[in-house]
């Protein structure tokens, strides 16, 4: 899917570290990256793309026991679980008729299976992180003292924009290792009628969503996604979020000595936030019925401190 494209050399990929740089756009304190592109009027223009009430998911259910570890609890009469003789508050001895559940949780949310926002912590090149931070501020026992996903404590709230390449190449899915391209970007808003602008979050559909759906397969190291071609379409838009419904980069790369360019040079030289393995079935058959492919989107990444990310339900509402 190259053929008569200008392909970036990995000479150029290595130079977008430099020339697709955003340290000290910001201030040289700054956490957020890209979603400092999300103003006050960013956020009044995706309510405006709200046209019919219509919310629907981004996300892959959590599968347990294959996705997550729980442990349930289930305690149908309270008074008598262990040690309720010895709590404070007499109701809870006395009242006789209420019970609960209750759950404990462990889950891996990076890889290629669950729907999770990137921080930009994420990731590190020659050590360094976004914003020129090293990696020792990452510790084992704490976690990230710097640019991680509570830094986007106020949620990200924009306005979405779903790409359906599938439908612009006019088959069912990508296959394995074929990447996006930025011509593959700008047919697809000429066809759907819809243009990306700054503050955007960008959603990109392989129809890999389709495959897990029909057969249930989870990629392993080789994925249709974006290509690192498209870095410098993505900073000239100034695009402050981008999802796949593949964790992002094509594989292979194409490019011997960088092995994830879309997540390296977005996470850590850009400070472009990601959503990896959205699930865009239902966003992409809504956009089509409605003819809409923008919509109001929010991503609330649950507040763990010092966390390189956070498993998410992006909320698509038309």
């Amino acid at each position: 899917m190259t053929a008569g494209r200008p392909m970036p050399t990995q000479d150029d990929v290595l130079g977008y570290f430099d020339t697709l740089s955003n340290w000290g756009r910001w201030g040289d304190d700054d956490e957020l990256g890209t979603l400092n592109h999300i103003t006050d009027d960013v956020r009044l223009a995706a309510a405006r793309a709200v046209r019919h009430g219509r919310s629907v998911s981004c996300a892959w259910e959590v599968a347990v026991p294959e996705d997550m570890e729980r442990s349930t609890t289930t305690c149908p009469c309270a008074a008598d679980m262990p040690g309720a003789e010895d709590m404070p508050v007499p109701g809870f001895h006395n009242d006789r008729r209420w019970g609960f559940s209750s759950e404990r949780l462990g889950v891996t949310f990076h890889g290629n299976t669950l729907t999770h926002v990137d921080s930009p912590c994420h990731i590190f090149w020659d050590g360094m992180m976004y914003n020129g931070r090293s990696h020792s501020l990452v510790d084992a026992a704490t976690g990230s003292a710097w640019a991680s996903v509570t830094a986007a404590a106020n949620g990200i709230i924009t306005r979405g924009v779903l790409l359906d390449i599938a439908s612009v190449r006019d088959v069912p899915w990508l296959e394995p290792g074929q990447g996006v391209f930025p011509d593959d970007l700008e047919e697809a808003e000429r066809r759907q009628g819809v243009r990306v602008r700054s503050g955007d979050a960008v959603l990109l559909r392989t129809g890999y969503g389709r495959v897990r759906h029909e057969t249930g397969a989870v990629s392993g190291f080789t994925q249709a996604g974006w290509h690192a071609s498209c870095l410098p379409w993505l900073h000239e838009r100034e695009v402050a979020l981008i999802g796949a419904d593949t964790p992002q980069d094509v594989q292979p790369s194409g490019y011997e000595g960088v092995l994830m360019p879309v997540h390296a040079v977005s996470l850590v030289a850009m400070g472009l936030w990601m959503l990896d393995n959205c699930d865009l079935e239902a966003c992409a058959t809504t956009a089509a019925e409605l003819g809409q492919w923008d919509f109001h989107l929010a991503v609330a990444p649950v507040r763990f401190a010092g966390t390189s990310g956070s498993p998410v339900n992006p909320i698509a509402t038309f």
